[in-house]
């Protein structure tokens, strides 16, 4: 056993008996070899489970049968895991971003006449690309993923693909909403 110097910091089984005899007050945890490897094995047990359902693993075992294109499921992450929390959080960031962004477009755009419904003389708040590229540069570098975005749930609307800094800097962005 050796020295109280060179001791584990675990007892084991075989050391409670012997630490009863001892009359110093230390607070080393008591941990028995049998459960140790409990916990080894249930430890062991979970993460080969999941490494079946892991379709990157190399394990050659059965896997899991994985949802095919075209299924509910398909492209989604398993329900509770951590991808899945993730993606939740990542979602909810992004809708917050796509609403300061409409707040910036309300706060620096200017109300104009909406020059693509000719039927409707309907007032929408427009900003070029160029204003609103320097007032948001200050909150946030992603202002082009943040449009394209923005322009797929339609709240804003632009020409083209893509805005490019300097080169697009007249192009006009529309608050749809």
């Amino acid at each position: 056993m050796g020295t109280n110097s060179q001791r584990s910091p675990f007892k084991t089984q075989v050391d409670v008996n012997a630490s009863a005899q001892c009359d110093d007050d230390s607070t080393m945890p008591t941990v028995s070899v049998k459960g140790l490897k409990e916990n080894w094995q249930k430890w062991s047990s979970e993460h080969q489970e999941n490494q079946r359902l892991n379709p990157f693993s190399h394990d050659t075992r059965l896997s899991a049968v994985a949802p095919q294109r075209g299924q509910d499921d398909y492209g989604k992450p398993q329900e509770g895991s951590l991808t899945e929390k993730r993606g939740k959080e990542a979602h909810t960031h992004i809708g917050r971003e796509v609403q300061k962004l409409c707040e910036v477009i309300r706060n620096i755009g200017e109300l104009n006449e909406d020059e693509d419904r000719h039927d409707s003389h309907k007032k929408v708040i427009t900003v070029e690309f160029g204003k609103l590229f320097e007032h948001y540069v200050t909150i946030s570098n992603t202002l082009v993923g943040i449009l394209l975005r923005a322009r797929k749930q339609r709240l804003v609307d632009f020409k083209g693909e893509m805005l490019w800094q300097g080169k697009d800097d007249h192009v006009v962005i529309t608050l749809l909403e």
